[in-house]
């Protein structure tokens, strides 16, 4: 009896240490998997798609893109956004892994298959052609380079950006400020930080290569203006 006992108790002290060791080991191994699943960076963080970064940063490239990125790609002022690559793809805007949507098939009758939806755009009509765009000033380029001094009329502050060169900035109302050294060609994206809309007027400096633009308030929406284009050629463009 004194050996199936001892027997018994170190059988028990076996298991004992091996359960312990799993115990022991459960939350190194949590912290493991806790810690591999926060070093994904999310490339397009759901900040880019909230006010108001939605209407005043530019989205990084293969990242969906947000409203003043769309806004200027069909502008023609931004390449037209590339293909998400697959980490982006799968960790998906704000960090989340997406989610294929599956919608249930409906049964369709012979009839509605063969027959087009009622509105359906026929897809034998030639596109319609945008006539040029009339540059709104033009300036004489030095060795490419210009300056750009932005003089702000309103009582407003107005939020702009060198798309690629700065970040968004803030230029107080009443106040002006000289960009200085820009390489063409280059967008500017401008903004009243109350939302209200803005004129905005280009003309060119005395001085070779130098462009002042003017913000003044508008009263109507179509008067408008957010973005503006200067080409290789020191065509204007505003839009």
């Amino acid at each position: 009896m004194n050996i199936k006992s001892q027997k018994f108790r170190k059988s028990a002290e076996l298991f004992g240490a091996i359960l312990g060791g799993l115990v022991i080991s459960l939350p190194a191994i949590s912290q493991a998997v806790a810690q591999e699943s926060t070093s994904k960076i999310n490339p397009c963080p759901k900040i880019f798609y909230e006010e108001p970064h939605n209407s005043r940063v530019i989205v990084p490239q293969g990242c969906p893109p947000n409203a003043l990125t769309k806004r200027l790609a069909d502008q023609g002022l931004l390449p037209a956004p590339a293909t998400p690559s697959q980490e982006q793809t799968r960790l998906g805007v704000g960090g989340e892994a997406a989610q294929p949507s599956v919608i249930p098939a409906r049964p369709v009758s012979g009839d509605q298959a063969q027959q087009p939806s009622p509105g359906a755009a026929s897809t034998d009509q030639p596109p319609l052609l945008q006539p040029p765009q009339t540059p709104s000033a033009t300036i004489t380029l030095a060795n490419g380079k210009l300056n750009i001094k932005l003089i702000n009329e309103t009582a407003a502050n107005v939020t702009f950006q060198v798309i690629g060169d700065t970040a968004p900035r803030s230029l107080a109302g009443k106040s002006d400020v000289t960009l200085q050294a820009l390489s063409a060609p280059i967008t500017v994206t401008f903004e009243r930080e109350d939302h209200g809309q803005l004129i905005v007027t280009p003309q060119a400096s005395s001085e070779p290569g130098s462009l002042e633009v003017t913000f003044k308030e508008a009263t109507e929406a179509a008067q408008g203006r957010s973005t503006m284009r200067i080409e290789r050629n020191g065509s204007v463009f505003l839009n």
